[in-house]
């Protein structure tokens, strides 16, 4: 048999509303090793789910995790040694945001690390995000624009990295729907499955023959972005029968408007330069968007790089938590 490197682990935990993600990074250079997730159950046409159901199933599929973390480890001939556990314990970097499925994780942790005698970092849902995005785009020192933008969040923010998270001003947000509602409730008004950000990025790819013009509207206040009014538009467009596929790139359009005048005007009124955009969370792995927002920003702002995480990392996973508690070691 041959022999296993060990191998000094960071291991990061994140249990959002919808996944269950554990991540374990090398703890002398930030190397990610191997990560596991899995997406909660969500009954056909259902919407969403209630907390206390989130929290019960991510309790039965944290130990399948771990176990699944373990077996590609072994497989990549690793014998870990968690030296440290990283946990997001809340949705926002501040003591008034709170869900109850973060306590899943965040007790999974706990356990952890007081059995090992090892340090524990707590952290944010929001603050992992940006990391993960960072950990394959790095972020200059200096203040930048990051934006969240996911089923529970219509994040803008100028944020800055530190030793142990991120320094975080809030500058806009929904002012009504969070960005992932807007997409899932139409994705469900058009019998895709919730989550319907994959589902909605691929009908769009349908039919791209059809010629159907329809449009909805971006509403920003400053940077704030208003997503009730284009829903209400395009479930009346369902229900006249316009297209699905036309449906979901006006959707998808109408996301890049938004986003790209809220990142104008954060770098246009901000008391010092901008030179750089993160953009995060779930619905920004939307390709579409993403190409929209980066020809979009192009033509208006110069001088600006425009960053995403690659699909995979943008949708919730544990690798910036983890990422997080490796900065926490080396502070």
């Amino acid at each position: 048999m041959a022999s296993r490197r060990k191998v000094a682990c960071v291991l990061g935990i994140d249990t959002s509303n919808y996944t269950t993600s554990l991540c374990a990074i090398d703890a002398q250079d930030g190397k990610m090793l191997a990560e596991s997730r899995t997406l909660l159950r969500v009954a056909n046409g259902a919407k969403g789910l209630r907390q206390s159901e989130a929290v019960f199933q991510h309790v039965q599929n944290l130990p399948k995790m771990m176990a699944a973390l373990q077996d590609q480890l072994t497989r990549d001939g690793i014998e870990p040694r968690f030296v440290h556990v990283a946990a997001s314990v809340r949705p926002r970097p501040w003591a008034t945001s709170y869900m109850p499925a973060f306590h899943a994780g965040a007790s999974f942790g706990l356990a952890i690390a007081q059995m090992l005698s090892i340090p524990m970092t707590r952290t944010s849902h929001q603050e992992g995000h940006l990391a993960a995005a960072e950990y394959f785009e790095p972020m200059p020192p200096t203040p930048f624009v990051a934006i969240h933008i996911s089923g529970g969040t219509c994040d803008v923010m100028v944020a800055k990295r530190t030793p142990f998270g991120y320094q975080i001003v809030r500058v806009g947000e929904g002012a009504d729907l969070h960005v992932g509602q807007f997409v899932d409730r139409v994705g469900v008004a058009l019998g895709l499955p919730f989550p319907a950000g994959p589902h909605l990025e691929a009908l769009s790819r349908v039919d791209l023959h059809l010629t159907d013009q329809f449009e909805l509207p971006a509403p920003v206040r400053g940077a704030r972005m208003s997503f009730s009014g284009p829903l209400t538009k395009a479930l009346t467009a369902i229900e006249q029968g316009v297209p699905g596929p036309v449906v979901a790139r006006a959707v998808q359009s109408c996301i890049a408007r938004a986003l790209t005048k809220s990142v104008e005007y954060v770098i246009r009124t901000h008391r010092d330069p901008l030179a750089h955009v993160l953009i995060a969370g779930g619905v920004a792995a939307n390709r579409e968007i993403q190409r929209e927002v980066v020809a979009r920003l192009g033509r208006r702002l110069r001088n600006v790089h425009i960053a995403f995480a690659p699909s995979l990392f943008a949708r919730d996973n544990a690798l910036g938590v983890a990422q997080i508690g490796y900065w926490r070691i080396h502070a």
